[in-house]
């Protein structure tokens, strides 16, 4: 499982380098391409990239002819309105007009790099999938709503088997995210989480739980709890610190029992804490 998602994050990494290649080649060669397309990564702007990339390549061909080009990969939502508007962006383009015949390579073999890496991708994808199907508990953990395959992927491969573990603080002080205080003699400095441990466990687990605040309701009410309550709140950036938390304990219980998410219970321990609180 780590040598895959070591695998993936480098791939993901090279892809990502690729994208941002073709976003400059485009920047240099036809920025208005991206006042037509939102995304340059869509079907129809990727084969306006493959048939007809630079500007003046546009211009040779009518509103139908491109329409026709994008339809033997887009069946739906391009049509005479979009390729007009295309051949209006190429006729305004202040795009580079030289060195067109080496850009038209450069795109071309670039394109073939982000297939090539995307498809890659998929396949560790299915991989990582098939792997996970054999770790006891790991579809129980994927039934937090927001928690994906790739989540709980990633968090096995840095802490493997769960049952070696005796309790979730061991994990917390693996991804180096037990609390720590800095003081010297009499002085008493601020309590920060040590950061001794696991960097990628630990950044795993903060990008997951910022989507969890957002769209998980039991995450997103600890969070308003712990930035609001009466008696030390905490900021922000520390309020996602104990999710991250939370959210490793929520994991080693439902891995190591085998039994699915039940938001009930985690509303239950909310409302423990905020009768705590106001005592």
């Amino acid at each position: 499982m780590r040598v895959a998602m070591n695998l993936r994050d480098r791939v993901n990494q090279e892809l990502m380098r690729v994208q941002g290649r073709i976003h400059n080649w485009i920047d240099r060669y036809f920025p208005e391409l991206l006042t037509v397309f939102k995304d340059w990564q869509g079907k129809a702007a990727i084969q306006s990239l493959k048939c007809f990339p630079l500007p003046h390549d546009v211009q040779r061909l009518e509103a139908e002819q491109i329409v026709g080009i994008w339809k033997q990969e887009v069946k739906r939502a391009v049509g005479i309105t979009r390729a007009t508007k295309l051949l209006e962006a190429a006729k305004q383009s202040v795009g580079l007009p030289v060195g067109s015949q080496i850009a038209k390579m450069e795109i071309q073999l670039l394109l073939q790099q982000y297939e090539l890496l995307q498809d890659q991708l998929e396949q560790l994808i299915q991989k990582l999938e098939k792997l996970l199907e054999q770790v006891p508990g790991a579809k129980e953990m994927q039934s937090i709503p927001g928690v994906g395959m790739v989540t709980v992927a990633g968090f096995l491969a840095e802490t493997g088997d769960l049952r070696k573990y005796h309790h979730p603080r061991q994990i917390q002080k693996l991804a180096g995210l037990n609390l720590k205080e800095n003081s010297s003699g009499k002085h008493r400095g601020k309590t920060q989480i040590s950061k001794r441990g696991r960097s990628r466990l630990r950044a795993l687990l903060f990008r997951s739980v910022m989507p969890l605040v957002a769209k998980n309701p039991e995450f997103h009410a600890f969070h308003q709890y712990f930035t609001t309550r009466s008696h030390n709140p905490l900021r922000k950036k520390q309020s996602l610190i104990a999710l991250c938390c939370k959210l490793i304990r929520l994991f080693f219980v439902l891995g190591t029992t085998q039994t699915l998410y039940d938001p009930a219970k985690l509303s239950r321990a909310l409302q423990r804490a905020q009768l705590q609180n106001a005592a």
